[in-house]
């Protein structure tokens, strides 16, 4: 077995997983295995805060099916990732986080930048793993990755610094040797069961989740949805899960989702939920619509047996890969049914039609409301810049990131795709700061696919704040992403808490700018402010066709609001002390 250093034997690791770039912040701890990249092969992605590269990874995971890297100083560097790893577990994105620590001599005497971040990130990980010995450097990352593909979220490897030096003789080993692919149908036995409760649908309808895009199984949802004659919703941000062009598409649930897929879900007697846990958060109700029947039989596809009934309670629960098992249940209902004629699917596409026309009818009433200045200024309503915006992204089969926030979730709304992994989203870890970060990872994926589809992020003021000291890295790297900014002037999802909750006592809401349009200029982006529909229209064509990072800031009213996003968390206050009696809600005006 050929001889080598740790460093050495991580950097083989990493080639043979056919790690490409690994983001982070350059720091003296790992110095030892950065200095190795360049030989390898592996460009290193340098951001201004690790949060960035983490999110960056996600989104290139989503995209790509790779595994990201990303890499930080001890201490601080790597509790900098702390929000996107999170948020990645959450998604279920697998990722590797190498982590140095302190010295193995000086461990536990409180020496400079040490902190225990093996115990800090074991929650929100699959698995947080600490390299032993100097010898098992390339054996600890090899499970890193298998553990982060076979339980879809990302692990950290902890490492002493001083580990990264030394000798070691260790045979560079192939993927296939130590880890496999996920996938099969599970339990053969459980699919005549799931065909019975299918066959005996009076009012099915599918879910089609995460699942059906990481599995690549669209095409098949499609096929057995038409031949079910079954309406198709998808899962709360999963927008690109099922093709909006389809005559069974009724859109998203969760949030700001689609009325129409709330209505028509809400009658079903039997739901197919393809590639999804079914989460808490995106199945809660919705516009005073408790949408998500109780009496239903569920027939769930997932292929993480914790998922199966984790919330709901279903009638056969399918643990397998979404992929697989569609096409073995397609497979047994053509053999145990008819398809559906055109005369059967009519009533289905004249429902779905109908129930799609009543929800844009409502959307387009909203975006009509009368809207304000600010200093001067007309104002647009933010809907009638999400309107543009999704036809933009439709039109020219963008990839959208969207953030947290009160217009970047309201975009759930708007956001139509004709193709999958096409939407990336902060998902239920909810953190503001994700979208323009993630659009980089994004665009670093459609960079090396040489594709020429836009990147676009959606963020309001308050999630573009955490984000715009990164335009100097898209500048950088050459990453066009274009970053539309909706200027508001507050943290409108709290803002509307306050209004709601708190008669309008707005503390810590409001946000100040000159123009985020001139700070991304000055940091070497296009720069655009915009407050019609015609100049964003046109601000968005010209930075597609320059192929440059570009600020697009839309100067929007931030007095219309979506409703408030945790009404389920929220109650209007009791106030017993009387310094606060006034502040109480029987006293509201």
């Amino acid at each position: 077995m050929p001889k080598m250093t740790p460093s050495e034997a991580m950097a083989e690791v990493l080639v043979n997983e056919g790690i490409t770039h690994v983001g982070g912040i350059m720091g003296s701890a790992y110095m030892d295995l950065l200095d190795l990249f360049p030989a390898a092969g592996i460009d290193f992605i340098s951001v201004r805060h690790e949060q960035t590269a983490g999110h960056m990874e996600d989104a290139y995971c989503r995209l790509t099916g790779r595994a990201g890297v990303v890499v930080g100083q001890n201490g601080p560097g790597v509790t900098n990732f702390v929000t996107a790893v999170a948020t990645a577990n959450m998604a279920h994105t697998p990722m590797v986080i190498i982590s140095p620590s302190a010295g193995s001599v000086s461990i536990g005497w409180d020496g400079f930048q040490e902190c225990d971040t093996w115990n800090l990130f074991k929650p929100i990980t699959k698995a947080s793993i600490r390299v032993p010995h100097p010898k098992r450097a390339g054996d600890i990352m090899r499970t890193a990755f298998r553990t982060a593909y076979a339980q879809r979220g990302p692990v950290l490897v902890d490492i002493p610094r001083d580990y990264f030096y030394g000798e070691l003789e260790e045979e560079i080993l192939k993927p296939h040797q130590y880890r496999v692919a996920p996938g099969g149908i599970g339990n053969p036995a459980q699919f005549a069961h799931a065909v019975e409760v299918i066959k005996n649908a009076k009012n099915l309808v599918i879910v089609a989740g995460r699942g059906v895009v990481d599995a690549d199984c669209v095409k098949t949802v499609q096929e057995m949805a038409k031949f079910l004659g079954a309406p198709v919703a998808t899962t709360y941000l999963h927008n690109d899960a099922y093709p909006c062009d389809d005559p069974f598409w009724t859109g998203p649930i969760g949030y700001m989702g689609s009325k129409a897929a709330m209505r028509i879900l809400q009658k079903a007697d039997v739901i197919l939920a393809i590639g999804t846990r079914l989460s808490y958060f995106g199945t809660l109700p919705q516009y005073d619509i408790n949408y998500f029947p109780k009496t239903a039989k569920i027939v769930q596809i997932d292929i993480n047996p914790q998922h199966i009934a984790k919330t709901h309670p279903v009638e056969v629960g399918l643990c397998a890969d979404a992929k697989d098992a569609s096409e073995e249940l397609f497979k047994r209902l053509q053999a145990a049914l008819k398809a559906k004629t055109d005369a059967e699917l009519q009533p289905v596409y004249n429902l779905v039609k109908s129930e799609l026309e009543q929800w844009h009818n409502e959307i387009n009433e909203i975006a009509n409301e009368p809207v304000g200045t600010r200093d001067g200024e007309t104002l647009m309503h933010p809907r009638k810049a999400l309107e543009v915006v999704g036809d933009f992204v439709y039109n020219h089969n963008a990839i959208a990131t969207t953030d947290i926030g009160n217009t970047s979730s309201t975009a759930n709304s708007y956001l139509r795709f004709k193709n999958p992994k096409r939407h990336i989203a902060t998902l239920t870890f909810g953190n503001t700061g994700f979208a323009y970060q993630a659009a980089l990872g994004a665009q670093l994926a459609m960079n090396e696919k040489e594709c020429m589809d836009p990147v676009l992020s959606i963020a309001g003021d308050g999630a573009w704040g955490m984000s715009l000291f990164e335009v100097p890295t898209a500048v950088q790297y050459n990453l066009p992403v274009i970053a539309t900014v909706y200027n508001n002037g507050a943290w409108c999802a709290e803002k509307k808490n306050q209004i709601d909750f708190y008669n309008n006592r707005f503390v810590g809401s409001d946000i100040w700018s000159n123009s985020y349009a001139k700070i991304g200029e000055a940091m070497g982006a296009d720069g655009y402010k915009v407050n019609n529909q015609a100049d964003l229209k046109n601000a968005l064509e010209e930075a597609r066709k320059n192929r440059r990072p570009a600020v697009v800031e839309i100067m929007t009213d931030g007095w219309r609001l979506a409703p408030p996003f945790r009404r389920d968390a929220l109650a209007l206050p009791t106030r017993f002390l009387p310094k606060y009696e006034h502040l109480d809600a029987k006293n509201f005006k």
